[in-house]
């Protein structure tokens, strides 16, 4: 019969890392068990016991026991070259994957799904998802761009993007747009308030009580907003809303307005006007770049927040709600801070145009 192995010498550092180990809820569980494991044996525990224990082999034990008698506790977590769990999928399989996400689709789809390319590459949905997720692959989203064709881009974009960052001395700048059909829908049943466990619910149809068109102009420097709601979208309209833009900046600060190229923002009329207001200076974005307009961000609040979930019997109770959130943003307003640079803009810009050229050709 085998003498049982003396307890493992151990240090008093060594032994308070270990119990620390054992006792984790969140180190990997091989390292929990061999901690336990060099612990027992500390305690003199015989081998077989251990391994009964903590339930490894008694080989196992004596490879721990061997290894901390010769290198304590470095390289305590590093598992052994040629050890561990071993790649299931080849990496000639990965890159296949890989190439088929990113060049190819399955038939009569426009994208690929997990189980779609499970299928096509023979290994498991889980397996596709690790390997998207470690190499940063989302077939399932997009994201939507459009690269203007304006001929004066670089002009108009330096210009705007110049009263942004350096905006003249004594003057206003205003970013300033329609946002046009506003609905005042209402919902064909009473919606369900929120409580614990439960979302808020409104029924997905609705009736609809007409629209309203909202004139806005953001203070860049300030985030105060001149906003009024017209029932049309016309030059007259348009016209109004610069007498009033005209009588609420004071008399002694120059207007420069960002706008888009609408053809009601350059009708005959409105240019007469201008020629009498020499104090306004209209600066338009380029075509397909309304993202350029800072209003355009404050849209996306408004809507968000005060109308895509409000239920409004008639435009009158639409109109209401918009001014009521316009007051109250304005009693605290917070600016939108413009940090981007045109040369940082044009860059991309002719990154985005080479790579549609290289797909076109």
């Amino acid at each position: 019969m085998n003498n049982p192995a003396a307890p493992l010498a151990m240090t008093d550092a060594h032994r308070k890392m270990l119990q620390s180990i054992a006792r984790s809820q969140t180190a990997p569980h091989r390292l929990v068990t061999r901690s336990q494991a060099l612990l027992l044996a500390a305690d003199g525990m015989a081998n077989s016991h251990i391994a009964a224990q903590v339930n490894v082999s008694l080989p196992t034990i004596r490879e721990w026991r061997s290894r901390f008698e010769s290198e304590g506790l470095r390289d305590f977590g590093k598992v052994a070259a040629g050890r561990g769990r071993k790649p299931v999928i080849p990496a000639e399989k990965i890159e296949e994957i890989v190439r088929l996400t990113q060049h190819g689709r399955p038939e009569a789809h426009t994208h690929w799904s997990c189980r779609t390319m499970a299928k096509a590459a023979e290994v498991s949905p889980a397996s596709v998802q690790r390997i998207w997720s470690s190499r940063g692959l989302k077939p399932h989203r997009t994201r939507t761009f459009k690269l203007s064709n304006d001929p004066k881009f670089d002009e108009k974009l330096i210009d705007v993007v110049g009263l942004y960052l350096n905006p003249p001395d004594k003057a206003v700048v205003l970013c300033m747009d329609e946002k046009s059909s506003v609905q005042a829908l209402d919902r064909t049943q009473p919606s369900l308030p929120m409580k614990q466990g439960r979302a808020g619910t409104m029924t997905h149809d609705y009736k609809r009580n007409g629209t309203t068109t909202l004139f806005a102009a953001l203070n860049v420097l300030s985030g105060t907003v001149i906003g009024e709601c017209l029932p049309r979208h016309r030059h007259d309209e348009f016209l109004k809303f610069l007498r009033r833009v005209d009588r609420e900046v004071p008399k002694e600060l120059t207007v420069h307005m960002i706008l888009d190229n609408y053809a009601t923002h350059k009708h005959p009329d409105v240019a007469k006007w201008l020629a009498k207001h020499p104090r306004f200076h209209l600066h338009f974005t380029p075509t397909s770049s309304s993202w350029l307009n800072l209003v355009e961000r404050w849209f996306r609040d408004i809507t968000d927040k005060a109308i895509r979930r409000g239920v409004f019997p008639s435009v009158p109770d639409l109109i209401a709600a918009i001014e009521a959130y316009m007051n109250a943003t304005n009693a605290n307003p917070k600016p939108f801070v413009w940090t981007a640079t045109a040369e940082a803009i044009l860059a991309k810009v002719r990154r985005g145009r080479i790579a549609l050229t290289q797909l076109a050709s």
